[in-house]
């Protein structure tokens, strides 16, 4: 049997960090003391379907700020065979074209997508949701880099992209992911308002917009929620009580110490915990010369053996 993995390419996922994640998770996560999983900045879902196939997870609590993205997990949870049809239909009618029917097919199919978003309802599950789900996967797949893009009026931005064979129906895939999430409860929240859900036998794991590491590195626009300065240090205070009620919990960010050895924000920040520094790939940038490796940070509020 097939493990689930991500169904979209997202700004920061984290499947390239599994492995290294492993070691840093808590030992009562291992040992099966930890049963509820929290995920306030959802995304790809790759840390989520790591733990809750390698691990004896009863339930978990999945969130995110962005309700499109939301919108697309709550649909493969509930209508997955649905999905798959639309998904095949969109298969079939996009790789039949020459390349310049494809770009005109994508760019259709994207003007279309914005302009239904006053159509639909994000607070009650519909039929509705259904194609919209299927048009976001499409899109995440055929578009540049396979990068989901939001502008400020929430309109979704990216470019065509070339691909000769792009996955746009992995039917194998999204029925695991649809099993997995039968687990969870799936819904648009506010970072901030798990602080009254997580309690002593949770693992929290934050995945929040990276903190650019300089002026022209602000990509921090998967949805039109803006994360600066002040969201981190209000999501730091959410770590501190989250701590103090014994949850445990793991955080990634930048490190903005790649780009300036003197900036301690995330140091200062998180002075009471541990905090490591692991290796990256720089993947978000337009210039091939500025991709590589690069430290980004990992806050634990517990001890780890491996680290």
């Amino acid at each position: 049997m097939i493990q689930a993995q991500p169904f979209l390419k997202w700004a920061g996922g984290k499947t390239q960090h599994i492995k290294k994640f492993q070691k840093f998770y808590p030992a009562e996560l291992k040992n099966g003391k930890i049963k509820r999983y929290f995920e306030p900045f959802l995304g790809s879902g790759a840390v989520f379907f790591d733990v809750a196939q390698k691990y004896k997870i009863d339930s978990a609590l999945l969130c995110d700020i962005n309700e499109e993205l939301i919108l697309t997990y709550l649909v493969i949870q509930r209508d997955v065979d649905k999905l798959l049809e639309y998904l095949l239909r969109y298969k079939k009618s996009y790789l039949k074209l020459d390349t310049e029917k494809q770009k005109e097919f994508y760019y259709e199919l994207r003007t279309n997508y914005n302009l239904q978003r006053f159509n639909i309802d994000y607070k009650k599950y519909s039929e509705n949701w259904i194609p919209r789900a299927a048009q976001l996967i499409f899109m995440n797949k055929t578009c540049y880099n396979g990068l989901f893009r939001m502008n400020s009026k929430g309109e979704f931005n990216s470019p065509v992209g070339r691909y000769k064979n792009p996955k746009i129906f992995d039917e194998e895939n999204l029925q695991k992911i649809s099993e997995l999430l039968q687990m969870a409860e799936v819904c648009k929240l506010h970072f901030a308002d798990i602080k009254s859900k997580a309690r002593k036998s949770s693992f929290v794991y934050f995945d929040p917009p990276y903190r650019p590491l300089n002026r022209t590195a602000s990509f921090t626009s998967y949805s039109t929620f803006q994360f600066n300065d002040p969201q981190q240090i209000e999501l730091a205070n959410l770590f501190k009580a989250l701590d103090k009620k014994q949850a445990k919990l793991m955080l990634s960010n930048s490190d903005p110490k790649n780009e300036d050895p003197s900036d301690n924000f995330f140091d200062e920040l998180y002075e009471d915990y541990h905090l490591y520094r692991i290796k990256a790939n720089r993947m978000i940038n337009s210039k091939k010369d500025k991709r590589g490796k690069i430290n980004e940070i990992l806050v634990l509020n517990y001890d780890v053996e491996a680290a």
